[in-house]
This record gives C-alpha cells, sequence and structure tokens, in this order.
C-alpha cells in the first residue's frame, strides 16, 4: 500500500503549497488525483515518489514507513516508484541519447549488464523506432521524448507508478497510446498508479476512481 498520511509540503519556509493531504492507493489500483493547475497535486505527486521531503507527515510504502527522499531514500524504496513528468523536456539530461536515457536507471544501480535488451523491449512496448534510439532530446518531438521517458519509469518494474499530468503536452493519439502502455505493464505486474491531472474525461476513463484535490488536502 501507499499511503500518504497529513503531508504538509513547500519548497519556502513557512509557505506551503500543500498542507495536510491524505491519499491511500492500495495494489493494483489505480487512482487520478484531480485538481486546478496550481493547486499542489504535482508537490504531492513528487512526495509520493519521495522525490521531496515533506514538512511534516508520513509516506509508507509497502509498509515501510519513508525516512529519507531522493538519494537518502533506500533503494529498495526508491526503485519501487516509476515516475513519469508532464514536461519531458525538463525530466531528460540534453546530453543523452535515447537509449542512455531509458538505460539510466539500470546503470545507477548496478544492472548495467541488462540495459540492451531492457531498451530494446522497452522501445518496442512505447512505439520508439530503432532509429531513434540514437538520437539526443533536442532531435526528436515532445511525444517522442516523453515515450523514452515512459520507457525510463519502467526499467525497473517499479510497484508503484506516479503519472503527473504525462499526457497533458502530448496529441490525443500518443495520449492514448501512452495510456496504453500503462495499462498493459499494470496489468502484467499489478503496479499500482496514482495519475495526476486536471482532465476529469481523462482520469475517469482511465482509473477505478477519481478522487478531487478538496477532498484529499486542508482541513479534515
Amino acid at each position: 500500500m501507499l499511503e500518504l498520511r497529513d503531508i504538509t509540503a513547500g519548497y519556502e519556509r513557512r509557505r506551503p503549497v500543500v498542507e495536510g493531504a491524505r491519499l491511500t492507493l492500495h495494489p493494483g489500483e489505480s487512482l487520478g488525483l484531480l485538481g486546478p493547475s496550481g493547486c499542489g497535486k504535482s508537490t504531492l505527486a513528487r512526495v509520493a515518489a519521495l522525490l521531496h521531503r515533506p514538512d511534516r507527515g508520513t509516506v509508507t510504502l509497502d509498509g515501510h514507513t519513508a525516512t529519507g527522499f531522493r538519494h537518502r531514500a533506500p533503494r529498495s524504496l526508491r526503485t519501487a516508484v516509476g515516475v513519469v513528468f508532464q514536461q519531458p523536456r525538463l525530466a531528460a539530461d540534453p546530453r543523452m541519447r535515447l537509449r542512455d536515457l531509458v538505460a539510466e536507471p539500470l546503470r545507477a544501480t548496478g544492472r548495467r549488464a541488462e540495459a540492451a535488451g531492457a531498451v530494446a523491449d522497452l522501445a518496442g512496448r512505447v512505439g520508439l523506432g530503432a532509429d531513434l534510439l540514437d538520437r539526443r532530446p533536442h532531435e526528436v518531438s515532445d511525444g517522442q521524448l516523453q515515450r523514452a521517458c515512459l520507457a525510463r519509469a519502467l526499467v525497473l518494474r517499479p510497484r508503484w507508478l506516479v503519472c503527473d499530468e504525462m499526457t497533458a503536452m502530448l496529441d490525443a493519439s500518443t495520449a492514448a497510446a501512452l495510456v496504453g502502455v500503462v495499462e498493459e505493464y499494470r496489468a502484467d505486474t499489478g503496479a499500482g498508479l496514482l495519475a495526476v491531472g486536471h482532465d476529469p474525461v481523462l482520469l475517469r476513463r482511465w482509473c477505478d476512481r477519481t478522487a478531487h484535490w478538496k477532498e484529499i488536502a486542508g482541513p479534515h
């Protein structure tokens, strides 16, 4: 289970963007978190992915309470969550070829030998042609780069996925294709999904249930 309890978080002291947020996601479940731009849902998504330390509150992942965030999080917890962000160009190192971008988590965790096979398999799954893998981010479209970012999020076979406005910058056909990849992965692995967005139609079609920001954050 992924549980966020009484989370208060922000980027400046005494100016939190999230206050008292609570959220529970069960294994294999897909939850859509719906809210307007600027409400704090992306910050909460980063807390859920152990990428941002909250000022207050606890994050529990698979029965373990997180005591560290980012590189201080235990590897077993850090690698249990795959994340796809809204803006792929901010999430990708512009110097890396796409094949290296996808393989980066494997190399960071000492599994370099698996990289070639894993990259080839995932490139096929997300719809990246072999000719694109040797290109760098500035040589591909936003949609192609987001496909690579999704492959990177899946390469360690995480038990949980956090998709933060994953489709917001994509055309309808690419968005549908990437949602299909996520759902195929979840069907294969039983992974839980937190999908953050502001499009109620998309989230209600995609997810088992949806929660509005005002239901999970603020005074209870």
